[in-house]
């Protein structure tokens, strides 16, 4: 088969029958599209996926490897390992087609440098939620941001799809769709109801959109308000702005609030398959993650023996 077909019907495969989001599925198009630029710079020239062979996977490997953008800057380890994952998963797609090409489980990934996990202790986070001036319209929406944030571990991109009739601020619980289309419900602490409702309360329209800007240009907002929704850049951003405002050592980004989610729970006691459900994870792998680093039995028995 053609490379180029190939790739075209996997990215419909995946959009159609995985149901992907339109990020992943530009994600896939974009480290597919530099497997078939650097096919073209082979010789003889690679254009079918038969061509594909361990020592193309390899001399690949060693492209990705040396590869440097227009900055200079090279590829790091893991987004090397992203290109190789997009490529095994298409091979994945065409061997369940009964094309015959080269073996997905040939493809082996490269050893990532382990990255630190980035999570606020008890004491900073109250700081954080503490940082907002809630006399303000914006003040008040930022509050209940990092409130939200803080109790259901909530993506980014979950959060600024948020609508007002998704949630219930009686029960204090709410369906979201996750990755891959996982639905899963999340819980709001009695802080961030409150805050929510708060803020819910003070608007004066009657926009959809949970979280709304206040600034900014605005052509023609129309009844349901849609346009006025914050992206996920603009909740990037109002974090950043609050953990300056707070001094806080460590960078941490809306994700790193879902860490926090996830490190206070597991150091609370709680089930990890509990946590996993809550977070929306596939796999109880990604979940373990926070077990290094929140065991509290693991700590009194390392105070209770360890030579003083």
């Amino acid at each position: 088969m053609d490379l180029i077909e190939a790739v075209n019907q996997f990215l419909e495969y995946i959009e159609l029958e995985k149901n992907c989001s339109r990020l992943t599925i530009r994600n896939y198009r974009h480290y597919l599209d530099r497997f078939i630029q650097f096919g073209a710079s082979q010789s003889p020239y690679l254009s079918h996926t038969a061509s594909v062979t361990p020592e193309v996977i390899r001399t690949y490997r060693l492209f990705l490897s040396r590869f440097v953008d227009e900055k200079g800057v090279p590829l790091q380890r893991i987004t090397q390992n992203y290109h190789l994952i997009a490529l095994r998963s298409m091979l994945r797609f065409l061997v369940r087609r009964g094309t015959k090409v080269l073996s997905p489980d040939q493809i082996e990934l490269a050893k990532a440098e382990s990255r630190s996990l980035k999570f606020l202790d008890r004491e900073q986070m109250d700081r954080l939620l503490n940082m907002p001036e809630i006399s303000t319209p914006q003040g008040l929406r930022d509050k209940a941001i990092l409130e939200v944030l803080f109790s259901t571990g909530l993506r980014v991109s979950e959060l600024v799809r948020l609508n007002r009739d998704m949630i219930n601020l009686e029960s204090g619980e709410f369906g979201v769709i996750g990755k891959g289309g996982r639905p899963r419900v999340v819980f709001l602490s009695e802080s961030a109801l409150r805050w929510l409702t708060d803020y819910l309360s003070s608007r004066e329209d009657e926009y959809k959109p949970v979280f709304i800007r206040y600034s900014g240009k605005t052509p023609e907002v129309s009844v349901d308000g849609l346009g006025l929704r914050l992206s996920a850049r603009s909740i990037q951003r109002i974090v950043e702005k609050y953990v300056k405002k707070a001094h806080l050592p460590l960078k941490i980004t809306p994700h790193g609030l879902r860490h926090t989610f996830a490190t206070d729970l597991l150091s609370g006691g709680a089930d990890l398959r509990a946590i996993q459900e809550m977070l929306g994870h596939k796999n109880i792998s990604t979940t373990q993650i926070y077990t290094h680093v929140t065991n509290p039995q693991l700590r009194e028995i390392h105070k209770k023996y360890h030579r003083k």
